[in-house]
């Protein structure tokens, strides 16, 4: 039996047990990565699994998104977002967000560190205005990217969005990537792959935006979005992989 997604491939199934609402607080993980989590300073993200910004360049560019379609985040993700990244001199705060409340500009760039556990085994689907480069840390995973930049917002094209699925990881000569470009308008989703190694899971992903993230340039997949993009089967397939539309924040 082949994925309805890619028939070149098996269906796509977790590897650990979804979460039915990432956005909750994670359960008790493992020492190792308690330590890995407490050593990067990662806080929970809305999308599912661990965050930390590493860096926002102060130097600040146009934005090029001023007439981009993507629908604003709601004023609770973005907080949640805030409230997770940090206390007093919280880079989120510092960096672009009330910079700027004009949107006129962006920061040229931003970087975070994007860990996947075995308790927070999925990064929901989302989409950013901006690229995102991404660079394997550790770890093997799946990801799946709707190309909804190809098509029109609000067009119902029942199954011929472009999809690619792909997995990262250190097994190149396999086909795994160690690096990997996902431009804007693009919704992503990510899983974890199991290694072997119960108490090191963990997939860790550097990730860099440009220009700079900000929270009016995200949002979540929607069911009702995914099932204009994507066919009854294929939503079967991908729907774990959809954040829940009652979730917090």
């Amino acid at each position: 039996m082949s994925s309805t997604l890619d028939p070149s491939i098996p269906p796509l199934k977790p590897s650990f047990t979804p979460r039915a609402d990432p956005s909750l607080p994670p359960p008790k993980e493992s020492a190792p990565l308690a330590t890995l989590i407490s050593t990067l300073k990662l806080r929970p993200h809305v999308e599912g699994g661990y965050f930390a910004e590493t860096d926002r360049d102060p130097y600040r560019v146009p934005n090029p998104f001023t007439s981009s379609s993507v629908a604003t985040s709601t004023a609770g993700a973005q907080q949640t977002l805030l409230d997770t990244a940090g206390g007093d001199g919280d880079v989120l705060r510092r960096g672009g967000y009330a910079a700027d409340q004009s949107g006129e500009t962006r920061n040229a760039s931003t970087s975070i560190l994007y860990l996947l556990t075995p308790g927070t085994p999925q990064g929901c689907f989302h989409r950013n205005r901006g690229r995102t480069v991404h660079t394997l840390v550790k770890g093997r995973g799946t990801y799946v990217l709707l190309h909804a930049d190809e098509v029109m917002d609000g067009e119902k094209v029942g199954g011929k969005v472009r999809v690619e699925v792909f997995r990262v990881g250190l097994d190149v000569a396999n086909g795994e990537r160690v690096q990997w470009v996902v431009e804007g308008g693009k919704y992503k989703a990510s899983f974890l792959l199991s290694s072997g190694d119960a108490e090191e899971e963990g997939l860790l992903v550097a990730e860099t935006v440009v220009p700079g993230f900000e929270f009016e340039d995200h949002d979540f997949l929607t069911h009702e979005r995914a099932r204009e993009l994507l066919t009854a089967e294929q939503m079967r397939e991908v729907e774990w992989l959809v954040r829940p539309a009652d979730a917090k924040n």
